[in-house]
């Protein structure tokens, strides 16, 4: 299992978001319940109210980096290649192994209603949308849909309320025979109907809901909805009807490949095929240098090398640094071997051996050389991903069950030095997140940090001197390393420090982090976080595992007490979010239900705060009550953003209207190559 999730098997859960891998904007979703000791959190400070005229808080962010060209100057036909990270197991986005390639598919053949602005904000989708209002409000909130009359499912016949109806019961949680992974939205329609014309759909709720946006997007032929069945196992593999600018052809072992849409009503896609291609991450810089992918999003080291290629035009045989990995390697081999025959060599041999040293080296140059200019032909695109990486804290046992110690913690931490560390050696504003709900630029963004407190050692020492830790004397190192799980397994330099202690026993904590491949960023913020705490005599014992048992193993049963992970961003955070931060509540049989909040941190004034905001029909007056809530999540302690993650892709220079999108929908159909 990797770390950006954890199987939920046919369990069911109320939200759609997920634990992100470091390399992974993916979603997978799930219930997680736990046996846990349920911690006492410390009354929260009063903080202040909202009201519906709050004026929206604007914050500039990093815009989306994609060359924007009009369609007329882009030629017809051509097939992209796009990197994702494996083949779907499934192409039905509803179920627990959904991913992001699972998304990517979808997006492209299925009918969104609503896609996303670069604010995060819903637009209306013209392609199947005529409008789509609250048409009343008392004594119920009622949705009408007007759809577009050109809208139609590949087999022929037009979208309409039978699909609505076969995806509503479908997701409403009420059928225990499909195997959903959520239902948030739906499980508060009451009933569908059809309008007064065959193109309208009247939606009634149960209860008000705000983000009914986010309903029926991505939308499913109610061939695929309208059985257990067919939901189940039908769209794991192949959807029969599809309605968007492209049509799945074929899914295989190592790619997913849409054609162009025939049928397609809306503007016409300007590619006539579409590869979702399955590379993974720490493979793609050699798939870029051969040519292999037109797509692709990556790393800091092939964003180096694409760069160093550039640079590097030119220049002669001289290999870069930055080729000194993955193919660079071939040339420092062949020089190697070439030494080597060289020093084998004896009187008439010598001058072989030395010719074939010389035909290595050449041969290596030349592979170097090719691989350079193949690079050239790629451009970065850079944004920030609509997701953060964070800090948690698990407050369910132990020394940060007591809020006063998470509050220390969270305010020793420098979280502009972490930002820093991350961000700006890739060219990006290197600022730390200030929401666990919203990123910078987002429509209602607020940096609700103050909730908590700034950074203050001095504020932090005098929490845990009021906790009851007190200094041990010196000469304790702050913070310890192992691998896998072994102790002892080398000791990390760090200041030497007294150690806190209480009733005996030293304050430490165990940090777990994953090592693979491309967690290097969280390991280094790790050991950042540990000298920090090191400095204010909190030692931190680091264990580093391995991604498959990351999650399973460690976060999801509550087996650690500090660890980073990252969360997406949701442009419906009153719906997405509560599950991430509600307060845990005990089940039947004795076992904590956590739902999705893996830190055990939470209060029911938090729930409170997302109960209204979800049911508040007024959009400012529903994200300042967001605000509220993001607030109060601060003041507990339980979950510090660090910073918004980079996103950095690759792409082929002639390629247009792709690239970095960072919150904004993807408009597939004008994705081409320039005249």
């Amino acid at each position: 299992m990797s770390i950006d999730g954890v199987s939920g098997g046919r369990a069911a859960s109320r939200t759609p978001r997920t634990p992100c891998a470091p390399h992974s904007s993916g979603r997978r979703r799930l219930r997680c319940t736990a046996l846990l000791a349920a911690g006492a959190l410390l009354p929260l400070p009063v903080l202040a109210g909202c009201s519906t005229s709050e004026s929206e808080p604007i914050v500039t962010a990093v815009p989306k980096d994609v060359a924007t060209t009009s369609r007329g100057a882009t030629r017809g036909g051509g097939t992209v290649r796009w990197a994702i990270d494996a083949v779907p197991a499934t192409l039905n986005t509803f179920q627990s192994d959904a991913d992001a390639g699972t998304d990517r598919v979808a997006g492209a053949v299925l009918p969104a209603l609503f896609t996303l602005d670069d604010r995060g904000r819903p637009q209306r989708n013209e392609n199947y949308l005529a409008a789509a209002d609250v048409t009343e409000r008392e004594p119920k909130q009622i949705v009408t849909y007007r759809l577009n009359r050109a809208a139609t499912w590949s087999d022929g016949r037009k979208l309409g309320v039978a699909d609505f109806t076969a995806q509503w019961k479908a997701l409403s949680g009420k059928d225990k025979a499909y195997w959903t992974a959520r239902n948030a939205g739906y499980d508060r329609i009451e009933k569908i109907e059809q309008g007064e014309k065959p193109q309208e759909v009247r939606v009634t709720f149960a209860k008000p809901y705000t983000d009914w946006r986010s309903l029926f997007t991505p939308l499913y032929p109610k061939s695929v909805m309208g059985s257990a069945g067919a939901f189940n196992d039908g769209a794991r593999k192949m959807l029969k009807a599809t309605a968007g600018p492209f049509a799945l052809k074929s899914r295989g072992k190592g790619a997913v490949t849409l054609v162009r849409n025939p049928k397609w009503w809306g503007d016409k896609a300007r590619l006539e095929k579409l590869v979702f291609q399955a590379v993974p991450r720490d493979k793609r810089a050699a798939a870029l240098a051969q040519g292999r992918l037109d797509i692709a999003e990556v790393d800091r080291q092939a964003v180096e090398q694409i760069e160093a290629a550039s640079e590097r035009k030119g220049e002669g045989q001289k290999i870069p640094k930055a080729d000194r990995g993955a193919a660079g390697s071939v040339a420092l081999e062949a020089r190697r071997a070439g030494a080597r025959e060289e020093r084998k060599a004896e009187g008439a041999a010598e001058k072989a051996a030395r010719k074939r040293a010389e035909k290595a080296a050449e041969k290596a140059r030349r592979a170097v050389e090719a691989r350079q200019a193949t690079l050239r032909g790629y451009t970065v695109r850079r944004s920030l991903e609509p997701a953060y990486t964070q800090l948690a804290l698990n407050g369910s046992a132990g020394p940060l069950a007591d809020e006063r110690v998470r509050r220390a913690v969270a305010r020793t931490i420098d979280r502009q030095a972490i930002a820093k560390a991350v961000l700006e050696p890739l060219g990006l504003p290197a600022q730390p997140l200030g929401s666990h709900l919203m990123v910078a630029g987002q429509q209602g963004y607020k940096d609700n940090s103050a909730a908590l407190g700034s950074r203050d050692t001095a504020a932090a020492q005098a929490l845990l001197t009021a906790a009851g830790w007190r200094e041990s004397g010196a000469g304790l190192a702050g913070h310890r390393g192992s691998e896998k799980g072994e102790r002892g397994g080398g000791q990390a330099k760090s200041a030497e420090v007294g150690t806190l202690q209480k009733d005996g026993k030293p304050l430490t904590l165990r940090f777990v982090l994953p090592s693979g491949p491309g967690t290097e960023p969280l390991r280094t913020a790790g050991d950042r976080i540990s000298r920090m705490l090191a400095k204010i005599g909190i030692r931190t014992e680091i264990t580093k595992v391995g991604d498959e048992s990351y999650f399973k193993d460690h976060i999801a049963s509550g087996d650690y007490d500090l660890a980073l992970w990252s969360w997406p961003a949701s442009a419906y955070p009153a719906t997405d979010a509560r599950p991430i931060f509600a307060k845990p509540q005990p089940a039947p049989d004795g076992s904590l239900i956590v739902e999705q909040n893996y830190t055990r941190v939470g209060t029911d004034h938090i729930d409170q705060l997302f109960d209204q905001a979800i049911t508040e029909l007024d959009g400012a007056a529903s994200r300042a009550l967001v605000r509220r809530a993001d607030a109060r999540i601060w003041a507990a302690a339980g979950s510090i953003p660090l910073y918004q993650r980079p996103q950095l892709v690759a792409v082929r220079s002639n390629l247009v209207n792709v690239g970095a999108f960072a919150f904004a929908t993807p408009r597939y159909e004008d994705i081409g190559f320039k005249k």
